[in-house]
């Protein structure tokens, strides 16, 4: 588990790689519901298997809450966050990484063409690159200690 291990690992290593999202003219207040109910940040906007956004909490707070907006009635599509950056599986995590902190979000979608494979964020990066850091220490104090097979 390294930095320039690819995003096909990190995704096959999630617990659940279930791709949440919700229609582009379904209401605000239903993505924030489904949002809460599957204790997540964002959904993909998808209509025909077609990535056409990304919704978040931070854009519901900036977008409708402080524009003093009906989240009943404002449709996902009027805040979702279009185009959308993505990765490829084959991208590399520090690449994903970097991306992550020039654009200043959380969720990355991968697509494989335009199929949408999964979505990751900086989360399952940060927590991959530490499981990585963890099992180093383990093989460096195994050497360490003589214990270390081979």
């Amino acid at each position: 588990m390294k930095l320039d291990d690819r995003i096909q690992s990190v995704l096959k290593n999630k617990p659940s790689n279930t791709v949440l999202s919700i229609r582009p003219d379904q209401s605000v207040f239903e993505a924030i519901e489904k949002m809460a109910e599957k204790g997540v940040g964002a959904l993909l906007i998808l209509e025909n298997n077609k990535l056409l956004g990304i919704v978040t909490e931070r854009d519901y707070a900036r977008k409708v809450i402080l524009k003093g907006r009906s989240s009943k009635a404002t449709e996902v599509r009027e805040i979702m966050t279009s185009p959308v950056v993505f990765v490829t599986p084959q991208q590399k995590v520090d690449d994903c990484m970097a991306l992550m902190t020039v654009h200043r979000f959380r969720h990355l979608p991968v697509l494989d063409g335009e199929k949408v494979v999964g979505v990751v964020s900086i989360g399952d990066l940060v927590k991959w690159i530490i499981t990585g850091q963890e099992r180093t220490i383990q093989q460096l104090e195994s050497y360490i200690s003589g214990t270390y097979p081979g």
